[in-house]
């Protein structure tokens, strides 16, 4: 191979070199990201070309000059050419430096482990597979990160089917933020939307329920206080239900004085908790006090009454313990050919989202610690920076405690992460920094490049690449991959690749979506979405006076009104309101007359 140049100084691991070539012109052609080699003694260096100059600078006579930075050395180990990370031994003034050439590019990308899975293919050389080492990408936490509509989702996918081949023992539990995952892993994964989930209430512990009674907002001190007093009771009181048997069980268990804490996943029925509620609401006498007690009620029979949160209160008065089917599904622990369960949360209620992902993420940590890490089970989080906000006053904070658990902790337990966000800058610090392998698609936020700068440690000189990367492209660093790498993610067939439910749906030849009867069919679906499951004017009726009567005078029930006149604003049409909104629909609307 024809020689690039030699060595005309070494600074640590910068080497400055003089390039071969007449009248200022190289008589190789290099550019920035080119891999060379330095024949240093018996030794073989590996480096990046990070800059070139040409003129004379600092004195230099006129040519052309370049600088790297040094990555390693290719060594024989056992009759075979190894290539490891670090340097040993330095090269000298005067050594000769020419291009890497195919075969040595080669021993620097392959990886040894016996776990690897290839993702996409070379910057440099497109017919050499760009491999990650499924281990260490797994017990090191991952992280993919790239603005929207660079292929970050379908990076992704790819990295996921590589791993399921790769390690067919681990469980991958993926949130789904925009549903656009489900048809990317064919058969081989159990999707999970709001109308299949089954995550009963009693598995919230307190600051996970008081988000989903409160909708995100700050709760109420008092009404908190009450709930902490009598979950127990309730949870203690449905042990009272069960047979004979069982219930010597619960005895044994529980011991002389001990009970329920208000954070213990045991079932407990609704009805339980509203009537001790009540009972203790009957016992005062202080009518502020009183108030308190009649808002929480209000509040809990509020959501229980909204079809959207079925998930969580379907039978809710009729018990069951489902705690370890309800593990199994979730997290595929018997995968019958599916270890793979795709958490759609597009259609949940925006106000307990947070407490939904919060419940998932601590319910797949406990299990581990309680397993004691018998299932590995890789947890994916989608738009992570919504759930682990570097402001804390962002978002909900048991959420970006079960994360931060997780990142710290999780490996010890089996417990994996993947992060996938189009905004690191905005992602908690502390729970990116337990990522040790980062896949960097294209970012031009400035924010965004300098927390990545940030973040890297290695070949940082590969950054300078991230705002020009191509659609599909990515920088890769860290523990899971031989060495740092530009390359380009797999293509996934048409039919494989990531999609919303309804993205790029377009009207086939002939049909038509606009007209009176669409409209109005989209209207009542929006409408009986949120319309109130105990139907009739009778009881939000009997609810309004009964509030007016506990309420009196009392100017502080403004917060308990305004919640059953949401009741009453979604109640169901009676016949007459029925039939005015079915000729409204069959009428034609202005914008179609003329």
């Amino acid at each position: 191979m024809a020689r690039t140049g030699s060595v005309t100084s070494i600074d640590g691991s910068k080497v400055h070199l003089a390039l071969a070539g007449q009248h200022g012109r190289p008589d190789v052609r290099v550019t920035v990201g080119n891999f060379v080699r330095i024949h240093a003694g018996n030794a073989v260096l590996v480096g990046i070309i990070t800059t070139l100059s040409s003129g004379s600078d600092h004195g230099r006579q006129p040519g052309a000059y370049a600088s790297l930075d040094l990555l390693g050395e290719i060594v024989i180990e056992e009759g075979a050419h190894r290539f490891r990370r670090g340097v040993a031994a330095y090269p000298a003034i005067g050594d000769s430096v020419d291009l890497l050439p195919p075969a040595d590019l080669r021993v620097v990308y392959q990886a040894t482990a016996s776990d690897t899975a290839a993702v996409g293919a070379l910057y440099q050389d497109p017919d050499i597979p760009a491999c990650i080492k499924v281990e260490d990408l797994l017990t090191k936490h991952f992280a993919v990160l790239g603005t929207t509509g660079v292929g970050k989702s379908s990076g992704v996918a790819v990295i996921l089917d590589q791993v399921m081949r790769a390690r067919p023992s681990v469980r991958i539990f993926l949130l789904d933020v925009h549903n656009e995952y489900a048809a990317c892993f064919g058969d081989r994964a159990s999707v999970i939307n709001p109308r299949n989930l089954k995550l009963p209430f009693w598995l919230f512990n307190l600051e996970e329920i008081a988000d989903v009674i409160y909708g995100g907002r700050s709760p109420v001190d008092e009404e908190i206080e009450i709930l902490a007093e009598v979950i127990p009771l309730a949870k203690s009181k449905y042990a009272q239900y069960k047979e004979a048997s069982d219930r010597q069980i619960v005895k044994r268990s529980i011991g002389k004085g001990a009970g329920y804490t208000v954070d213990t996943p045991v079932p407990y029925m609704l009805q339980d908790l509203i009537a001790l509620i009540d009972e203790r609401m009957g016992r005062l006498e202080n009518r502020v006090s009183r108030m308190h007690y009649h808002r929480l009620m209000t509040r809990i029979e509020a959501i229980r009454n909204d079809p959207r949160y079925a998930f969580m209160f379907e039978n809710a008065n009729v018990g069951g313990d489902m705690m370890g089917e309800i593990l199994a599904h979730l997290f595929r622990l018997d995968p019958d050919g599916r270890p793979m369960t795709i958490m759609q949360l597009a259609g949940l209620p925006m106000e307990v989202v947070d407490a939904v992902v919060c419940v998932l993420c601590r319910l797949a940590f406990e299990f581990g610690i309680w397993s004691e890490g018998a299932i590995p089970l890789l947890f994916v989080c989608e738009e992570a920076h919504r759930y682990a906000s570097a402001d804390r006053s962002v978002g909900f904070t048991p959420t970006r405690r079960a994360l931060s658990r997780i990142a710290r902790e999780g490996r010890k337990h089996g417990i994996h992460l993947g992060l996938v966000t189009q905004r690191p800058a905005e992602l908690d610090p502390t729970i990116m920094s337990q990522c040790s392998t980062l896949f960097a698609m294209r970012m031009t936020n400035d924010r965004d490049q300098a927390f990545l700068a940030a973040a890297v440690s290695d070949a940082v000189n590969l950054l300078t690449f991230v705002p020009s990367l191509g659609t599909g492209e990515v920088i890769a660093f860290g523990e899971g991959v031989p060495m740092p790498a530009r390359m380009t993610f797999h293509s996934l067939p048409p039919e494989r690749q990531p999609r919303n439910d309804m993205s790029g749906r377009a009207p086939e030849d002939g049909e038509t979506i606009a007209g009176a009867a669409f409209v109005g069919a989209v209207v009542e679906r929006w409408r009986g979405a949120t319309m109130s499951k105990t139907s009739g004017l009778e009881a939000d009726q009997t609810a309004l006076s009964r509030l007016g009567r506990e309420a009196g005078s009392d100017g502080g029930h403004g917060a308990a009104l305004e919640q059953v006149h949401r009741r009453l604003l979604r109640r169901p049409l009676d016949g007459s309101d029925a039939a005015a909104e079915a000729g409204l629909r069959s009428a034609k609307t202005l914008w179609q007359q003329g």
